[in-house]
């Protein structure tokens, strides 16, 4: 297996994106904590890797608060004793308004979180990678990271930022094999999109068919992104098949922006 009694560390990992990462690493054979703030989604999450035979830790954990990250990162490595890969995936959707109507806490909030958060736990994971000589780190950005996002500023400004944090995380550590990288996923079938486009949708005053037609038209393939494509992306990434890839960002994005 790909990922046989590697310790991967996933944020985010209770739901989404974050829980199709758990699932699809354990079945690689790694060893996983996961963190978040919703606490049943994370207890379910769980649940359903220990069963069938998989080791997990599970903790509560907002990634923006610097003494929640330390304690995460500490109680990842006083269960598993050391941590070969950390998925930043945590993030929220931020508010739907033209800039002049996003409100200060929620810019704030959206950076702390979906961009500091990565910063945090990438600070704190470091010397631990760094120490064994080996580790990989794998921020989950966007496309929304790529080109102006209208009305959903704090989002892209978080995703724009975290590529220039990979790219430059991937030069400082590179001498201590650790590789960095990162995967920007198109519109990803499920819950978080179909939230976004009824936002969007009340934003603009439009139909919920009209504004999905806004996401699928850009995209080649003509449909949103399964969500089981971005994780087996992160497998790799997170895989020694990636061991002379860093500072890259890989689309996972049915196409976007080629149509």
């Amino acid at each position: 297996m790909k990922l046989q009694d590697r310790v991967c560390l996933i944020t985010g990992g209770g739901h989404g994106l974050g829980r199709d990462f758990a699932l699809a690493f354990a079945r690689e054979g790694a060893h996983l904590a996961i963190c978040g703030t919703n606490e049943q989604a994370l207890a379910s999450t769980a649940a359903e890797l220990r069963a069938g035979g998989h080791r997990v830790l599970s903790l509560i954990a907002d990634v923006s608060d610097e003494k929640a990250v330390a304690h995460l990162v500490e109680a990842t490595l006083a269960e598993f004793g050391h941590i070969d890969v950390l998925v930043n995936n945590a993030g929220i959707a931020g508010p739907t308004a033209k800039v002049t109507e996003v409100k200060r806490e929620d810019w704030e909030r959206t950076l702390a979180i979906n961009l500091t958060g990565a910063f945090l736990c990438a600070q704190a994971v470091l010397p631990h990678m760094a120490a064994r000589r080996q580790g990989k780190i794998i921020n989950i950005s966007s496309v929304a990271g790529h080109k102006g996002y209208a009305m959903r500023a704090p989002y892209a400004a978080s995703k724009w930022g975290l590529i220039g944090l990979s790219q430059t995380l991937a030069v400082e550590w590179g001498s201590h094999n650790i590789q960095v990288n990162t995967i920007s996923p198109g519109p990803v079938r499920g819950e978080r999109i179909e939230s976004v486009i009824r936002n969007r949708a009340e934003q603009m005053n439009l139909s919920i068919a009209e504004v999905t037609r806004q996401y699928t038209t850009p995209l080649a393939l003509g449909r949103f992104v399964e969500p089981e494509h971005v994780a087996a992306t992160a497998v790799f990434l997170a895989s020694s098949e990636s061991d002379s890839i860093t500072g890259e960002t890989i689309k996972v994005s049915s196409g976007y922006g080629l149509s």
